[in-house]
């Protein structure tokens, strides 16, 4: 069992700047401080997995080993059931850090208003004990274009999640904290680490 401290030390297994500052927005209330893999200039590992939990596992697995710390992982992405749930786990590989190039071959190959849902998977490990564990959120919306908000990253301007008409790049940080995937996944493993 993993025990974390309020003067734990989290090392956040990302080299995504957004990703980095959403998760340790979600870990300062618990007082554990966060550190970023990109100060340790460590390669990214591959992602050799078919799903989001064994890429997470992956990621938090490698930069647990090589740092000593413990770490938590984010895999996550955009699921288009227009596109047989593409671009899921490789959506950073489909986007290549070109977020309206992606926006414009998405919009190309569906139709308005095409269903989608976000995925986040959180791996905890720690690399003392060899023990990991997994927690997995989900939001599910619609897509559109042309893309509306410069509030969150990736394929945030796109998404408008159900029973919103708001797309997560318009709404604030902290709202979007509170009902995304990665928030799910969050409130899971924060329950978990309560009890």
């Amino acid at each position: 069992m993993l025990q974390l401290s309020d003067s734990s030390r989290l090392l956040i297994a990302s080299g995504n700047a957004g990703k980095i500052l959403e998760i340790s927005a979600l870990l300062k209330p618990l007082g554990i401080k966060s550190i970023s893999a990109s100060q340790f200039n460590l390669p990214e590992p591959e992602e050799t997995g078919k799903t989001f939990a064994e890429n997470s596992l992956i990621k938090a697995k490698f930069y647990g080993e090589k740092t000593k710390i413990v770490a938590l992982a984010d895999d996550s992405g955009l699921c288009i059931e227009a596109m047989n749930g593409e671009p899921g786990i490789h959506s950073a590989r489909f986007a290549q850090k070109n977020f309206p190039e992606a926006f414009e071959k998405i919009s190309k190959k569906i139709k308005e208003n095409s269903r989608a849902y976000f995925i986040c998977n959180l791996t905890l490990f720690d690399p003392e004990k060899n023990f990991s564990i997994s927690f997995e959120g989900r939001v599910d919306g619609s897509l559109i274009f042309p893309p509306r908000g410069t509030k969150g990253f990736g394929y945030d301007p796109i998404f408008i999640k159900d029973g919103m008409t708001q797309t997560f790049g318009e709404i604030d940080p902290q709202e979007k904290d509170q009902i995304s995937h990665r928030g799910e996944a969050f409130k899971k493993l924060i329950n978990w680490l309560k009890a």
